[in-house]
């Protein structure tokens, strides 16, 4: 028995689920929370630092009103720094591979919502848009770890939502971001 969220793939959604102009706003387990305008439910966010911890990486994200701190594992933060600084790579990632195959598959990253917090784990959905030889449009939403969504959104150029309940709840780190923001690191040194 696994303690992970179900997930659900392949979720269809269309505007008989919510109406038109309608987003359909999900719980970590997959469970339609309400129907609302997305405008209601969600905050846009850009990816205002990626900074290398001890444990990790530390993923700020946040807009002109408030900031806050995701922490990722170490390799997929170095997909998301990779991502932010446009870096070529000499082989493809793990994430390139996934978007290559989403490419050639007809499918485009709509958006990630980063969409409910639990005991300070914070949990995603990827937003996928389908569309097949008879250019019929499908949107998939993927059950995902909240870095990898932040990953394959920033490699798509792909918008970032966060949920306005976790948005409400996420400690501002603006002071900390600005503390840190004006230090470069070099390879080899540590942060001063």
């Amino acid at each position: 028995m696994s303690d992970f969220p179900a997930v659900t793939l392949p979720r269809k959604l269309n505007d008989e689920q919510c109406g038109g102009g309608y987003f359909p706003f999900l719980d970590h387990r997959g469970l339609y929370l309400q129907c609302e305008r997305m405008s209601n439910l969600v905050v846009e966010v850009q990816v205002k630092a990626a900074l290398p911890t001890n444990g990790g990486c530390a993923v700020f994200l946040g807009s002109e009103e408030k900031a806050f701190v995701i922490y990722v594992d170490q390799m997929v933060g170095s997909a998301i720094m990779t991502f932010i600084k446009k870096l070529p790579k000499e082989r493809p990632q793990t994430h390139d591979l996934f978007g290559h195959m989403l490419t050639a598959l007809g499918t485009k990253v709509q958006r990630a919502v980063i969409n409910d917090v639990q005991d300070g784990i914070y949990y995603g959905r990827l937003i996928l848009v389908a569309e097949n030889e008879l250019a019929e449009k499908k949107i998939i939403e993927l059950d995902a770890r909240p870095s990898d969504c932040i990953a394959l959104a920033l490699q798509s150029e792909s918008p970032i939502y966060v949920g306005k309940s976790v948005w409400d709840q996420a400690e501002d780190m603006t002071d900390i971001l600005e503390k840190v923001e004006g230090f470069q690191i070099v390879e080899g040194d540590e942060l001063a």
